[in-house]
């Protein structure tokens, strides 16, 4: 002790401190002098003023940025700052004006506390809100020091990547389950699904507009990371995927939810199928009844639409089209006998493999039946492409409205009651559509649910990129219905591109739909 104190008290510990405190306060100075002073790049709507998130700005070097959630890029490179950087802008679904030698893009002075407005053109009929899962959300609008309209505008539930997205409303909530869920530590999630809740929307408050995001609540873990919805650690190989939730009543009149889940080995491999239960006190769903393999299609799928015919309740399922349906109660939904399936295929033990059945004119006869499988757009396009089905006698595969000679093969999506059209409304995505295989989206509307959906418009569009899963959110739909919102997965899976959208890679965005305008000229013409 005697020795230490006599180390402090000596001249050279004196000049040692004396220079450690003048460095520090040299550091400390320029910390404060020099901070790292971001210059904002903005990124508008024209017609809206609205933030566009999901533009990619480009220099001459290939240094690529892109737009936040509010449609910031926070700027700072050493030797870039105040001078004029030349930006090539891109953004799907959007055009930037093209300069005098053809190039889509503009010059900036990056510099702080002077913001750089650059507005952009929407030449698809649907506006892209927001992201809505994953990471850096705000990271821009943050880093800019401006207020983000989430609590958590950066990293909620800690996940970095979440795919294709179910939604049900249970017990006065909107309970929210994603497919495979990425993290930030590691490049392997979870693969039971996550989930989330949030109150039940109303459209009359301010707050309840998913314009700015949502403000998920998150089922975690102990360390604040998502966790999986369906464990079933007694079945440790394969993932689990959970389809179709939907809320019927049991024997007693008690509601319960329900869903089809899928343990699987990969995209084409099932191990296992059949109906889950929801326990809303673990917050988790277990099996209550196990399918054969070969049941294909008496289950739950899709995403469903409860109605009322003929003095009864009933659930349809199927996506984008509802083709299979069954009676809403428990009971019916666990026995596979009480499904129907909404055909035209002719009776038989191979009927998937049929022509349809019609009548003497070669219209297809459809009907409700419970032995031959339901009927889909694949189907009516391969009869059409060989030449056994007129084109306009198709139902669930439209004619481009802009190109009536072209039928759009759907992929999955949704059906809902719209009630400003009055309408069953379908938005659903394309396959092998172009310039995207997997990304191109399509509304359509019908007097019923099964159709027939004659005409669709292409409400977005995605260059050599994915929207796939697309689902309508009929619990968001504002000023009487005339403002719909849809998300789907913005992937580069399935499009052939090996570009990686930081950020916005596998997650989900969002978008509003405006039905009282454009989309109805392109339906009628």
């Amino acid at each position: 002790m005697h020795q230490d104190l006599n180390l402090l008290a000596s001249p050279m510990h004196h000049s040692l401190t004396v220079f450690a405190l003048f460095i520090a306060m040299v550091a400390g100075h320029a910390r404060a002098t020099n901070p790292v002073q971001w210059a904002e790049i903005r990124v508008v709507d024209q017609e809206t003023g609205l933030g566009v998130p999901l533009v990619e700005l480009e220099t001459v070097n290939s240094l690529v940025l892109v737009t936040d959630n509010a449609g910031r890029i926070a700027f700072h490179e050493p030797g870039l700052m105040g001078r004029p950087i030349f930006f090539t802008i891109k953004s799907h679904g959007y055009e930037f004006p093209k300069d005098g030698f053809g190039f889509h893009g503009t010059r900036v002075p990056p510099q702080p506390g002077e913001p750089a407005i650059l507005k952009i053109r929407r030449i698809q009929p649907a506006e892209r809100l927001c992201r809505l899962t994953g990471e850096g959300l705000y990271r821009d609008t943050v880093l800019l020091g401006h207020k983000a309209p989430l609590a958590d505008p950066l990293n909620p539930g800690l996940v970095a990547g979440q795919d294709s997205v179910q939604t049900v409303i249970f017990r006065n909530q909107v309970l929210w389950l994603w497919g495979d869920t990425l993290r930030m530590d590691y490049p392997l999630g979870i693969f039971r699904m996550a989930g989330a809740i949030t109150p039940v929307p109303d459209p009359k408050l301010p707050e309840s507009n998913p314009q700015g995001g949502i403000p998920f609540r998150y089922f975690t873990d102990a360390k604040g990371f998502a966790r999986n919805m369906m464990p079933l650690p007694e079945r440790p190989e394969g993932v689990i995927w959970i389809n179709a939730p939907c809320v019927v009543k049991d024997e007693r009149g008690t509601e319960v939810l329900v869903a089809h889940y899928s343990r699987r080995k990969g995209l084409a491999d099932e191990l296992e199928h059949g109906i889950a239960l929801y326990d809303p006190i673990k917050d988790q769903f277990t099996v209550i009844k196990e399918l054969p393999l070969t049941e294909t299609w008496r289950h739950p799928a899709g995403h469903p639409i409860s109605i009322s015919k003929d003095g009864e309740n009933w659930l349809l399922f199927g996506s984008p089209n509802p083709n299979i349906r069954v009676r809403a109660t428990l009971k019916d939904v666990l026995n596979p006998a009480s499904y129907e399936a909404f055909t035209c295929f002719k009776p038989g033990k191979n009927a998937k493999n049929s022509n349809p059945a019609t009548d003497p004119k070669g219209v297809p006869m459809w009907r409700w039946q419970k032995e031959t499988p339901p009927t889909d757009s694949p189907a009516e396009m391969k009869w059409i492409k060989d030449g056994i089905l007129k084109p306009e006698h198709a139902r669930f595969s439209p004619a481009d409205a802009a190109h009536p000679a072209d039928r759009i093969q759907l992929h999955n999506g949704t059906v809902r009651w719209n009630e400003y059209r009055r309408k069953w409304v379908l938005i659903a995505c394309q396959v092998m559509g172009k310039p995207s295989f997997l990304g191109e989206i399509w509304y359509s509307e019908a007097d019923e649910p099964t159709g027939p959906f004659a005409r669709a418009v292409r409400v977005a569009t995605h260059d050599r990129q994915t929207l796939y899963n697309v689902n309508h959110h009929a619990f968001f739909d504002r000023e009487g219905g005339r403002h719909i919102h849809f998300e789907g997965t913005y992937t580069n899976e399935f499009s052939g591109n090996p570009s990686k959208t930081p950020r916005y890679n596998y997650n989900q965005v969002l978008f509003r739909l405006d039905l009282g305008g454009k989309v109805m000229e392109q339906l009628r013409n």
